[in-house]
């Protein structure tokens, strides 16, 4: 099938269609579809194996009384059977008549098939209770649960503690027997980017 001539009015057109190829390539398949012949103009990164020149079949939406502008996204099933997630745009002359739409089509195949796998890997029947003989006496693992449990009840994240947090922090640990530990004060003190002498200067705090 020899393709027709193209239309310079639709230029723009094809130059967004080759930007958005590109930038999601190679998942991503942009169509542009002439309203005025009813023929596809142009195809940037052919997933669907279809030809510029073909018809578009679109005639309905040739009508001044279509109001949308962006129609989807709608899912369809491509040749080979991977699932396409799809947009169309209808783009207008400067006096407001349909004269073309622009198709994106979005192969999500493979996000599905990604989203499965980490569905599956991060699926909690795969997790046994903690064992006693390795847990019993994790002292990291008892600080690490109290001390986020703490920066979430007061909505705070460890970037933008400040020093009057941190020493409320260490003295929270402390009436929490964190630092019964062998090194807890250099582990709360690594975690919370403080000095460990800082540490030792809040804890002989309370023993004043």
């Amino acid at each position: 099938m020899t393709p027709p001539l193209q239309d310079p009015a639709l230029d723009n057109f094809r130059a967004i269609a080759d930007a958005i190829a590109t930038l999601f390539f190679p998942h991503a398949e942009v169509v542009l579809h002439d309203l005025r012949t009813q023929k596809i103009d142009y195809i940037a990164n052919n997933i669907s194996k279809r030809e510029v020149g073909a018809d578009a079949a679109l005639e309905d939406m040739l009508s001044e009384e279509i109001s949308e502008r962006n129609i989807g996204p709608y899912e369809k099933l491509n040749w080979d059977g991977q699932k396409i997630r799809s947009l169309s745009s209808v783009l207008r002359d400067s006096e407001g008549h349909p004269i073309a739409v622009l198709c994106i089509n979005l192969n999500i195949s493979l996000f599905e098939n990604a989203k499965a796998a980490l569905d599956l890997f991060l699926s909690p029947s795969k997790l046994i209770p903690q064992p006693d003989a390795l847990f019993r006496d994790d002292w990291q693992e008892r600080i690490n649960t109290f001390l986020h449990n703490w920066l979430r009840e007061r909505q705070l994240g460890l970037n933008v503690l400040t020093r009057e947090h941190k020493r409320e922090l260490v003295l929270a640990l402390h009436a929490e027997g964190a630092f019964k530990g062998k090194s807890a004060s250099n582990y709360v003190a690594n975690v919370l980017n403080m000095g460990r002498a800082t540490v030792y200067k809040h804890l002989k705090e309370l023993k004043g």
